[in-house]
C-alpha cells in the first residue's frame, strides 16, 4: 500500500489546497519534477526504505499490462457500463438485439451481464402499468356489479375490454408504430372507454326485460334504440384523436401518437364486436336463464294443478252418500 501511494504520487500531481482570484476559485497541485516517462524510469524510481532508497523494481515488479481507466463499484462489486444508442425509435427490437449479442458473449468466471438504462426502465413501466391495468379491471367490474345487481352480467361487459386490446394491437401492427409505455396507457384508457357503450346496450335491454319483454325481443329492440348513440360517440372519439395519430401534434408524437393509435384501434373493433358479439352472448347466457326459470316456474304450476285435483278428489270421497231411507 505505501508502495503503492509512493509510485501514484510520484506519477500524477498533488492536490494540496486551492485559493480564490477574482472570484474565480482554482485547485492547487503540486508536480514532480522528475515525474517518470518511461518504463525504465519508472523502475529506476527509488524508494525510501529503513535501509535508505531502493530501486522500485528490486521492490516490485514493473511491466506494462491492460487495465481500465477508471473503476466504478455498485454495491461494493466492480462494474462496467457499455452504451449504445438505437438507430430507431423501436425499443423493444433494439433492446433484443442487444440482448442476444449480451447472450453471445463469453464472459469471465463469476461475471454477469443485464441490460439496463432505458430497457430496464420500460420493463419496470411495464410491469407498474400491467399491475394498474388489472386493478382498472376490478374496479370497474366491482362498479357494474353495484350498478347491475348481478355478478354474471358484468362479465359479460367485460367482453369488450379483449375486443379493445385486438384492434389496438392490430392498428399498431399495420401503422409500424412499436409498442412502449403510450400504448400502454392507451389502453389503460380504453377499459373505461369501451365498456361505457356496452353498459348502455345493457341497461336498455335489462329495461326492456323489466317491462316484462323476453331476452331475444328486449335485445332487438336495445339494439336498435341504441346502435346510432353508439356509433356517433365512437366516431366522435376517434376523428378526435385522428390529428393525433397522423402526427401532428409536433415533438410531442413520440407520445401522443402510439396513445390515440391504440384507442382509435380499441375503439374500432371494441364497437363493432360489441353491438355483434355482445347480443349473442347476451343471448345465449341470459335465454338460457330465462329459459330455466320459464321451466321452474311451468313445473311449479303444474305440481300445484296436481296438488288441487288430489285435494278435489279427497273432498269427493269424504262427501256421505245420499238415498233413500228405510
Amino acid at each position: 500500500m505505501a508502495v503503492g501511494s509512493l509510485v501514484a504520487n510520484a506519477m500524477q500531481p498533488q492536490t494540496v489546497g486551492s485559493i480564490v482570484i477574482d472570484s474565480t476559485q482554482y485547485t492547487i497541485y503540486i508536480a514532480s519534477d522528475s515525474t517518470p516517462a518511461t518504463q525504465a524510469d519508472l523502475a529506476a524510481l527509488e524508494v525510501p526504505t529503513a535501509t535508505g532508497p531502493v530501486r522500485l523494481d528490486s521492490l516490485a515488479t514493473v511491466s506494462e499490462v491492460n487495465g481500465p481507466d477508471t473503476i466504478t463499484t455498485s454495491r461494493g462489486l466492480r462494474t462496467a457500463s457499455v452504451t449504445a444508442t438505437p438507430s430507431s425509435d423501436n425499443l423493444g427490437s433494439a433492446s433484443a438485439e442487444v440482448q442476444k449479442a449480451v447472450d453471445a458473449v463469453q464472459l469471465p468466471a463469476g461475471a454477469t451481464a443485464k441490460l439496463g438504462g432505458a430497457t430496464s426502465n420500460q420493463s419496470d413501466a411495464f410491469g407498474q402499468l400491467g399491475i394498474a391495468l388489472l386493478v382498472a379491471i376490478l374496479i370497474v367490474y366491482v362498479v357494474m356489479v353495484a350498478t347491475f345487481k348481478s355478478l354474471l352480467q358484468p362479465l359479460l361487459l367485460l367482453v369488450s375490454v379483449p375486443f379493445a386490446a385486438t384492434g389496438a394491437i392490430a392498428l399498431q401492427v399495420i401503422s409500424g408504430i412499436p409498442l412502449g409505455v403510450p400504448s400502454i396507457i392507451g389502453v389503460l384508457m380504453l377499459i373505461g372507454i369501451v365498456v361505457t357503450n356496452a353498459i348502455v346496450l345493457v341497461d336498455l335491454v335489462n329495461q326492456y326485460r323489466g317491462r316484462g319483454l323476453p331476452v331475444r325481443e328486449a335485445l332487438v329492440q336495445g339494439a336498435v334504440r341504441r346502435l346510432w348513440p353508439i356509433l356517433m360517440t365512437a366516431l366522435a372519439t376517434i376523428f378526435a384523436l385522428l390529428p393525433m395519430a397522423i402526427g401532428l401534434t409536433g415533438h410531442g408524437g413520440f407520445i401522443s401518437q402510439p396513445l390515440a393509435i391504440v384507442v382509435i384501434g380499441g375503439l374500432v373493433s371494441s364497437t363493432i364486436l360489441t353491438l355483434i358479439v355482445l347480443p349473442v352472448l347476451y343471448n345465449v347466457v341470459m335465454g338460457r336463464l330465462e329459459r330455466r326459470q320459464q321451466r321452474r316456474e311451468q313445473r311449479f304450476i303444474e305440481r300445484q294443478a296436481g296438488a288441487s285435483d288430489t285435494r278435489a278428489l279427497t273432498a269427493s270421497a269424504a262427501e256421505p252418500v245420499s238415498g233413500p231411507q228405510i
